[in-house]
């Protein structure tokens, strides 16, 4: 019989990669009917096996004597979910691992591949550490793509790079229903309370529910978001839900804007693990709207700008472009001081233990 728990994160990871799903998506499906021990071990197995499936793949290409992209999805999925157990948990037994992710092909009805997979299975089980002690440091040994490294490394430093993507593929507990983290509280402190209040970017509403003001107006283009964002704060009178792009708001003359704009997500990949091999820097889309909250805030209000991510690309360059002149956030919160730039905020995984943001406030 194969345990629960390896069943659910095998139906996640196929999902994934073979029907693009997001992973958190798939996974409260996949594991809705586990007790908690055996979620919380999908969920690892699963999160892990899409977080390393670069190097996952390089070893099943190297040790499995077939592309992977050769194979059969459902084959494939299997011999990722083995490779993972084998490579990098401990207290799973390595026979374990082996003979369930067998008996997935099987299940899957797949009996010719059952050989195949066995051998590959044996030959990752023997060979999986040997070949990753001898992948140099970077992207491939910790499995992101190329281009998030080289960004990373290019605003960072190799060194700060290198932890960085550590630090991301470690194994993160997930947040209760709207409980957001200590560095998207910190975008919504830098707002500060009081008069009209813009949340130009509004859904899902973590940041919405700290906002303080004689109005608060959040907007959110998507029909069912925004009724679920209505629902969410019916006791809460002084926010009032806007369906519209923050682009075409009819409304103005706002003392405070907050502008959380959609982003590459690459300060919050420990918690989504299919992102980095989805996820695209965002930077005109990020300056139309920095610029249609400005036009909308009063003079002398402010605006402040935070995304998710760790690309000055989508952070510095952005309010650079806008023309903006930045207040002094450093000096508040010096403990989360830009390294570069002293005016931004910038937190760092591997250095605040927290979600990766930037955060600036700019004087309309």
């Amino acid at each position: 019989m194969i345990a629960p728990a390896r069943a659910a994160a095998y139906e996640v990871v196929r999902r994934v990669f073979e029907q693009d799903a997001y992973a958190d998506r798939a996974f409260r499906t996949g594991a809705a009917d586990l007790d908690e021990r055996d979620r919380a071990l999908a969920r690892r197995l699963a999160y892990g096996t899409i977080q390393r499936v670069r190097t996952i793949d390089h070893a099943i290409d190297e040790l499995g004597r077939r592309p992977t992209r050769k194979l059969d999805p459902p084959v494939l999925a299997a011999l990722r979910l083995g490779a993972y157990q084998l490579g990098w948990t401990a207290g799973i037994p390595a026979h374990a691992a082996v003979s369930d992710s067998v008996e997935l092909v099987r299940r899957a009805r797949l009996e010719r591949a059952i050989p195949f997979t066995n051998a590959v299975l044996r030959r990752l089980s023997e060979g999986l550490h040997p070949l990753l002690e001898a992948l140099p440091e970077g992207p491939l040994l910790h499995s992101y793509p190329d281009w998030v490294y080289e960004v990373w490394e290019r605003d960072l430093g190799r060194d700060e790079a290198l932890a960085l993507m550590r630090a991301q593929n470690e194994v993160v507990e997930p947040l209760a229903p709207h409980e957001i983290s200590r560095a998207s509280r910190l975008a919504a402190a830098c707002v500060g309370e009081g008069g009209r209040v813009l949340d130009a970017c509004a859904a899902p509403g973590g940041k919405t529910d700290l906002l303080r003001g004689e109005e608060v107006v959040a907007v959110e283009p998507n029909e069912g978001r925004a009724r679920e964002l209505a629902e969410r704060f019916r006791g809460r009178p002084e926010i009032r839900v806007a369906q519209a792009d923050a682009r075409e708001l009819a409304e103005s003359g706002f003392d405070r804007a907050l502008v959380d704009a959609p982003c590459s997500g690459l300060g919050v990949l420990s918690g989504r693990p299919d992102l980095r091999w989805r996820a695209r820097p965002l930077p005109e889309l990020q300056l139309e709207l920095l610029r249609a909250a400005a036009e909308r805030v009063r003079p002398g209000g402010t605006i402040v700008y935070s995304v998710c991510t760790i690309n000055a690309d989508e952070n510095e360059a952005v309010v650079d472009a806008s023309g903006l002149e930045p207040e002094p956030l450093g000096e508040e919160h010096p403990e989360f001081r830009h390294p570069r730039r002293p005016e931004f905020l910038l937190t760092l995984p591997h250095r605040h233990a927290t979600s990766g943001f930037f955060v600036s406030r700019l004087r309309a």
